[in-house]
C-alpha cells in the first residue's frame, strides 16, 4: 500500500492522497460528491488503466445544432453511459476502468455531455437543462441505430438518467441510477446555484468558502474544462421531481451508492420493484473505482 501521500492522479492534475483525502471531507456530498471521481482506492492499487485490446470506434454528431463527442467499445446489447459532474466519459468511466468488467456483457456506449469533454460548451445557460441534456442521449442512440438500450448515470448522469426513466422508459431495458442521492431534497437547488456561483468568479483566490475553494480548484485542473460552460450547465441542472413521478416505472432500476454517501432511499422506495445496493466504507468519490459497485451491476445486468 502506497504511503499516505503518494501521487493521485486525475488526468493531468496531481494530488496527494491526503489532499484528496481533505478534499472529500470538506466538500461533502451531493453535487460536491461528483469532484473527485478517479481517485478511489483501486485506481491507487492499480495505477494507470491498462489499454483496451481494440481502440475505441468514436465520433461526433450533431444534437440539434450541438457537436457531442461519443465513444463506444465491443459489441451486442448497448448499455449507454452518463457521466457526473465537471468530468467526462474518459475521467468518469475509462479512468475508473469500468469498460472492461462492462465490455464482456454489454457493448459499451459513452458520451461527453454537452459542456464537457470533447463536446460542444455553450456559454448560454439556455442550452443546457435535464431535458437538453437527455435529448443528446436519446439523439446519439438514433445516431448509432439504437433502439432499446440499458443506461447507467453516475451523480448528474442520474439525474438525467432518472429524467429519461420518467419520460423515455421505452427506449431502456433497465436503468442503474449510481449516486443519485435523494432527488426529493430541496436543497439541490440551492447547492447547485451556489456552484455555479464559484465558476462565475474571475479570481479564485477570492473565493473563502471552502467548498467552493474546492469545487473551483478541481473545476480548472482537469484540462479542457470551460467554466464558463460549466457555470451554464450548473445554472440549469436542476429538474424538480415528487416520489409520484417514479410510481409509473415499470422497467428494473438499480441504485448503488456508497453508504456514506447521500441516502437514495426516499428515491428507490419511490420507484416499484427497484433494487438497491449500499457499498459500505465507501462515499461519493471512493464508490465509483470500488469492485463491488462493478460487481453489483454486472450482476444486476446478467440477471435481465
Amino acid at each position: 500500500m502506497p504511503s499516505s501521500d503518494s501521487s493521485y492522479r486525475l488526468q493531468t492534475t496531481r494530488m496527494t492522497r491526503r489532499e484528496v483525502l481533505r478534499a472529500a471531507a470538506v466538500a461533502g456530498g451531493g453535487l460536491a460528491g461528483i469532484l473527485l471521481i478517479g481517485c478511489g482506492e483501486e485506481e491507487e492499487k492499480k495505477g494507470t488503466p491498462t489499454a483496451l485490446a481494440t481502440v475505441a470506434p468514436s465520433g461526433f454528431f450533431d444534437s440539434n445544432g450541438v457537436k457531442i463527442h461519443y465513444e463506444t467499445f465491443g459489441e451486442g446489447k448497448p448499455i449507454v453511459l452518463v457521466h457526473g459532474f465537471p468530468l467526462s466519459f474518459e475521467l468518469n468511466w475509462v479512468g475508473t476502468k469500468w469498460v472492461e468488467p462492462l465490455q464482456p456483457v454489454r457493448r459499451v456506449v459513452g458520451l461527453d455531455c454537452r459542456g464537457f469533454g470533447g463536446s460542444d460548451k455553450p456559454h448560454d445557460p439556455e442550452a443546457y437543462g435535464i431535458e437538453n441534456m437527455a435529448g443528446d442521449v436519446l439523439r446519439l442512440m438514433d445516431h448509432l441505430s439504437i433502439d432499446k438500450a440499458d443506461l447507467f448515470g453516475y451523480s448528474m448522469g442520474a439525474m438525467i438518467s432518472a429524467y429519461l426513466l420518467i419520460n423515455h422508459s421505452e427506449r431502456f431495458t433497465t436503468v442503474i441510477l449510481g449516486g443519485a442521492g435523494n432527488f426529493f431534497d430541496p436543497g439541490r437547488e440551492e447547492q447547485m446555484r451556489k456552484s455555479a456561483d464559484f465558476l462565475l468568479v474571475d479570481d479564485p483566490s477570492q473565493i473563502t468558502d471552502p467548498f467552493g475553494k474546492t469545487f473551483r480548484a478541481i473545476a480548472d485542473g482537469i484540462p479542457n474544462n470551460d467554466r464558463l460552460a460549466l457555470a451554464a450547465c450548473a445554472q440549469r441542472l436542476f429538474e424538480p421531481v415528487k416520489p409520484a413521478d417514479f410510481a409509473g416505472v415499470d422497467i428494473p432500476v438499480l441504485f448503488v451508492s456508497g453508504a456514506n454517501d447521500t441516502d437514495p432511499a426516499a428515491v428507490a422506495a419511490a420507484t416499484p420493484g427497484s433494487k438497491l445496493v449500499l457499498i459500505p466504507d465507501t462515499n461519493h468519490f471512493t464508490v465509483i473505482p470500488d469492485q463491488r459497485f462493478k460487481d453489483a451491476v454486472v450482476a444486476f445486468l446478467k440477471e435481465q
